[in-house]
């Protein structure tokens, strides 16, 4: 397995060893100690200052992994993760609290005569000492004038790469401890925030205990792999070695959450000449949660556009669950966010678990499964369409595909956008009506799915897998795909 960086390889390790003590029934508290010195051996620091500080990191990463975290907010001891609504967490002790100075004067300073900056200071934070500007950072207020103002742009910006992150705020700085905070519910679960700490003091709740016990029981478990999965577990593993991989971990078989993005994108299609012929302005996508959940808590007004139909993985949950009403249902996919759109009560029973890609290379290499080694199955389940919605555009694609002359006739106009400040731009246009498309897919990861917080492999190393397994699919268009009779009655609404 490769690991792009030291912090991937750590989160692997815990989660792995989690993963082993589960599934062998020795998840308890003294294993879990153990945990820390397994992973972190001898006297010498790799990563912190000290042994005794990295233990301690990873002591609170195999809390979380197992399912429990110390609550440093209250007298309780310890919180449920399981149980709670509650998504991404901050890691006390891997916070670095990165006691930072927001605007700085850098060396660029030219020590001119006019000093705009100290004019335009409203707090009188700025003053003169030997000809340079200098700020007072007691004063500041962190208005940024300064910096706008300044003609060489000679003052530096720095904002704590977490909060620089967060969409909506709802990260923010204890200004007693400086610790990162996280308000839940301000947070759209993206994962932003876990991506960008280059200290990985924040992440998320996991499902692996759960999931590695149910496969060590035999239990009838069914996988759904998101499309964004090609070539994360490196360019000559496929879709259908993935597919031998899970079943070998114990799975009974995997569906490709692709061919419900097929389901998906012809139900959106009607959806959207029926709202744009009732008189909607327009509608947006709904297959991204953190998307759907930054439209809710930021642009509330807006919310009736987003599309009633449901996303691929809970149209292939409920699938499954159809053909197998007492079976698990666990989706692996590269989303934070598809962790608490599985708690929305109109969703709620089609899957049981959601694993990130992270998660699911760990259960593997618990189970002793090397992908690469697998055989490559069969796996044609989607069209290229569908298996296109791993990358952004892909679900604008497909609607223009399907709508055709349609989309002409409506002047659709389809806008694609990823990455928090292009989706902010394109919805602040929309609710001011100053937009002419009428269908906008939304991405809250930079360059969608293949984008999210939960891969393995960034984008660019994976892009030669997901380009060779879109070209794969067994036909172009979900209208040709003939794997589709089965979404026959299953109600791929929202609501």
């Amino acid at each position: 397995m490769e690991f792009e960086t030291q912090l991937k390889m750590l989160k692997y390790q815990v989660l792995k060893e989690v993963a082993v003590l589960a599934k062998d029934k020795r998840l308890n508290q003294e294993e879990i100690e153990k945990i820390q010195y397994k992973i972190i051996g001898g006297n010498k620091a790799k990563y912190r200052c000290c042994v005794y500080k990295e233990r301690a990191v990873v002591y609170q990463r195999t809390q979380l992994a197992s399912g429990y975290m110390p609550d440093d907010n209250t007298t309780n001891p310890l919180v449920d993760i399981q149980d709670s609504n509650e998504i991404m967490y901050v890691l006390s002790a891997a916070c670095d609290k990165c006691t930072i100075d927001r605007f700085m004067v850098t060396e660029a300073c030219r020590s001119c005569i006019q000093h705009k900056c100290i004019e335009v200071c409203p707090a009188n934070a700025i003053s003169n000492a030997g000809g340079r500007s200098h700020i007072n950072q007691e004063l500041c207020k962190e208005c940024g004038m300064c910096k706008k103002e300044c003609p060489y742009n000679a003052i530096a910006e720095v904002i704590r790469p977490c909060k620089k992150a967060c969409p909506t705020g709802a990260l923010s700085i204890n200004p007693d401890n400086k610790m990162a905070m996280i308000t839940h519910e301000e947070c759209t679960d993206c994962g932003a925030c876990m991506s960008a700490c280059p200290f990985g003091a924040i992440s998320d709740k996991s499902y692996i205990a759960n999931v590695a016990e149910a496969l060590a029981d035999k239990k009838e478990i069914y996988a759904i792999a998101a499309p964004a999965i090609a070539g994360q577990f490196g360019e000559k593993v496929t879709i259908g070695m993935i597919r031998d991989a899970l079943r070998n971990t114990g799975f009974k078989d995997m569906l490709e959450a692709a061919c419900g993005a097929d389901a998906v994108a012809l139900h959106e299609g009607e959806e959207l000449i029926e709202n744009l012929e009732n008189g909607e302005r327009y509608m947006t996508s709904s297959c991204c949660p953190g998307f759907v959940n930054y439209v809710e808590k930021m642009f509330p007004e807006e919310a009736s556009k987003i599309s009633n139909t449901v996303s691929p993985m809970v149209a292939c949950g409920r699938l499954l669950k159809k053909d197998h009403p007492d079976a698990l249902v666990v989706f692996i996919g590269p989303c934070t966010a598809k962790k608490s759109e599985i708690q929305r009560k109109t969703l709620s029973g089609s899957i049981d678990y959601v694993m990130t890609f992270e998660e699911a290379a760990a259960l593997m290499g618990a189970f002793g499964v090397e992908a690469e080694t697998c055989e490559d199955l069969d796996t044609k389940q989607a069209s290229g369409f569908g298996r296109g919605f791993a990358k952004a555009g892909g679900v604008k694609a497909v609607v223009e595909e399907l709508l055709q002359g349609k989309a002409t006739e409506l002047q659709l106009n389809a806008l694609s956008v990823s990455g928090a400040d292009d989706v902010k731009n394109a919805m602040v246009l929309a609710r001011m009506n100053r937009t002419n498309s009428k269908f906008i897919e939304g991405m809250m990861c930079s360059g969608g799915c293949a984008g999210g917080a939960g891969t393995n492999l960034t984008m660019r190393k994976a892009k030669a897998g997901l380009l060779k397994y879109t070209g794969g699919s067994c036909s172009r268009s979900p209208k040709d795909n003939e794997f589709l009779k089965v979404f026959e009655g299953i109600n791929l609404s929202r609501s």
